[in-house]
């Protein structure tokens, strides 16, 4: 007697792949859906073995299809960092992911921009030769290229992941090095116009520390000239007066730009109106008597 299509544990996880579906598409209940393909692939055990078989692709796509759901509900729940642990804990090693979970964990990763997560696992299935004979081989090898090595900047790695397949023709492997050289270069030029962009930055920085550095030049230099023509009568000032030429002080060097030709004006006024409050103080009137 034929054994048969489905064995228990395949039929069972069956079961659980169809309710996870509904509960991923239309309760929109990610969770729940996360456990039930949980509960479907630790239904199906260790399989029915690596080679070809009876029950062996029902077992296979049904363990595909339960990772594929489990990394769309995983993903709904902004839980992407858990994705590839949680899809190698079915399938051990990454030789032995299916091609469509695999494209499904490279997209997810650069979506999300972390494409370093699927270096050393997509550099592994594609060097793998049982891999190398599958038709979605071509097709996962330049999603790799495209969306982990050439953002990241691994030019000279993906030149030799390239030459080195076995599985690519020389047509095949110029065209893909062709990409490679365009993607080197795009990011030649950025770089240089990233270096420019710096360059002329750099002048205009200067530009404004100098008209910094000259208004604080003449904030000092009134300063200066304020305190040396206080220094030599300043025990002479009675306290109202030491506000009054503390306040004037203030008006000039904090609330007046002297850099701004509109303020020269108004400081010349107020210089002439500080020698007016000196002469007034140290007039005969108010000079203290001279002991004999």
């Amino acid at each position: 007697a034929e054994p048969p299509a489905w064995a228990p544990g395949p039929a069972q996880a069956a079961a659980l792949l169809e309710e996870a579906a509904d509960l991923l598409v239309l309760h929109r209940d990610f969770a729940a859906a996360v456990e039930r393909c949980e509960a479907g692939c630790d239904s199906l055990g260790p399989g029915p073995g690596p080679g070809p078989g009876p029950g062996h692709e029902s077992f296979a796509e049904v363990k595909c299809s339960l990772c594929v759901v489990g990394i769309q509900a995983l993903a709904e729940m902004n839980r992407w960092r858990e994705v590839l642990s949680w899809v190698l804990q079915y399938y051990h090693v990454p030789e032995h992911l299916p091609p469509k979970v695999l494209e499904l964990c490279i997209l997810l990763y650069s979506k999300v921009r972390e494409p370093q997560v699927m270096l050393e696992v997509g550099s592994s299935w594609l060097r793998a030769h049982a891999n190398q004979r599958l038709p979605e081989f071509r097709s996962l090898l330049e999603l790799y290229l495209v969306r982990v090595l050439l953002p990241l900047g691994r030019f000279e790695g993906a030149e030799e992941l390239v030459r080195g397949c076995a599985a690519l023709d020389s047509e095949q492997q110029l065209e893909l090095l062709s990409t490679i050289c365009q993607s080197r270069c795009r990011c030649t030029q950025q770089e240089e116009a990233r270096s420019a962009a710096e360059e002329q930055q750099d002048p205009a920085t200067e530009t404004v520390l100098g008209v910094l550095s000259q208004k604080l030049l003449t904030m000092l230099t009134l300063l200066r000239r304020a305190l040396r023509s206080m220094s030599n009568h300043f025990y002479l000032l009675p306290y109202k007066k030491m506000l009054l030429a503390t306040f004037l002080l203030y008006l000039v060097v904090v609330r007046v730009d002297p850099a701004s030709p509109t303020s020269l004006p108004f400081i010349y006024k107020l210089v002439q109106l500080f020698r007016q409050a000196w002469a007034a103080v140290l007039s005969p009137i108010h000079r203290p008597p001279i002991p004999d």
